[in-house]
């Protein structure tokens, strides 16, 4: 693996919104530097790299990965596109951080994680939720037994989709549109790493918001893992006005945690068991994308592993998958997480 003890030098692959709102900011507070930006339209890039003070701006990928100043690029194109970003980031040399899902199929998000290991650099997938304190402190929790063995998991992240975001996530599947791969993967990373491997799923989605919409906006779904451990998960971009969060249940104790399905470093922690109630101390509260990039950086220093690792992303993208395909056959569907099960 390529190592570099520089913080790291970053290239922009997408002139998006998180880019704006949350990474380029958290890039800056963390002192990595912001090189340049990539985008599909010559004037909206421009303008978007005047906007948030970065350097260069340009429509070719190829250029801004021939850059010597910079050390690793930030992937937030729509999602069909992750895959050819990658594969091109790769063959240049660049570690890379890429938005979720990996990709649109499993075939493809292990093509990644593949060519990343060859070329040498590392690759990260940006799900936050992971890296909170909320939910390190929850796997804590479950680790040491808190709630004996779990037994089930209730997430509800159902939420108002904002109306700048209303585009494609709406109304173009081939992008990788839907509140499945939007919002489900976010939840089987925190699933996953709390209960390990999930075996199947079964689902409904449905399309419920005021709007035209080419893809589900809201979805339920049950999701086994190894242990007969049951997770159920509600996802929408539908809901204006309820509180996120998540449940674990298990034979000696419960853990009950709101707002904590969001992205910023709020929300509280429960337990309940049979000494009673009482609110759990979370230590350590910091923005989720600074906790990411500076994992990203000691990755790329060589001191670490990114807070979720391509394959840890390829799994989460792999329940999302089996949610999608369940819901469209009305059959309970494995999930799928071999690399030679998924080509």
């Amino acid at each position: 693996m390529r190592t570099s003890a520089r913080t790291p030098r970053w290239g922009l692959i997408g002139a998006s919104d998180i880019a704006a709102t949350r990474m380029v900011p958290a890039m800056r507070r963390l002192g990595h530097g912001v090189t340049a930006v990539c985008g599909s339209s010559a004037p909206r890039t421009t303008a978007w790299a005047a906007a948030h003070g970065v350097p260069h701006a340009t429509t070719s990928v190829e250029d801004l990965l021939a850059r010597d100043d910079i050390d690793a690029v930030y992937i937030s194109t729509t999602n069909e596109l992750h895959l050819p970003r990658t594969l091109a980031a790769a063959a240049a040399g660049k570690h890379m951080l890429c938005e979720k899902p990996l990709a649109l199929s499993l075939a493809d998000a292990w093509s990644m994680v593949d060519a990343c290991k060859a070329a040498g650099v590392v690759l990260g997938v940006n799900h936050h939720l992971p890296g909170a304190a909320t939910h390190r402190r929850i796997r804590e929790l479950v680790a040491a037994g808190a709630v004996g063995r779990p037994l089930a998991a209730r997430v509800f992240h159902a939420v108002a989709l904002p109306e700048r975001l209303r585009g494609w996530r709406l109304r173009d599947p081939g992008a990788g549109a839907g509140v499945v791969l939007d919002i489900t993967c976010h939840d089987a990373s925190v699933t996953n790493a709390l209960f390990g491997t999930p075996v199947e799923a079964t689902a409904l989605t449905v399309r419920q918001g005021p709007w035209e919409a080419a893809a589900e906006d809201a979805a339920m779904s049950v999701v086994r893992y190894g242990d007969g451990v049951l997770a159920q998960t509600h996802d929408a971009f539908t809901v204006a006005h309820a509180p996120t969060g998540l449940e674990v249940h298990g034979t000696d104790g419960s853990i009950s945690a709101v707002d904590v399905m969001t992205q910023d470093p709020v929300g509280t922690v429960h337990l309940r068991d049979a000494a009673g109630s009482r609110e759990i101390d979370v230590p350590g509260r910091r923005d989720l994308y600074e906790v990411v990039l500076e994992a990203f950086g000691h990755a790329v220093r060589g001191t670490g592993e990114p807070a979720v690792t391509g394959p840890q992303g390829v799994h989460a993208l792999a329940v999302a998958l089996a949610v999608q395909e369940a819901a469209r056959t009305g059959r309970t569907t494995p999930v799928v997480l071999s690399p030679a099960a998924a080509r």
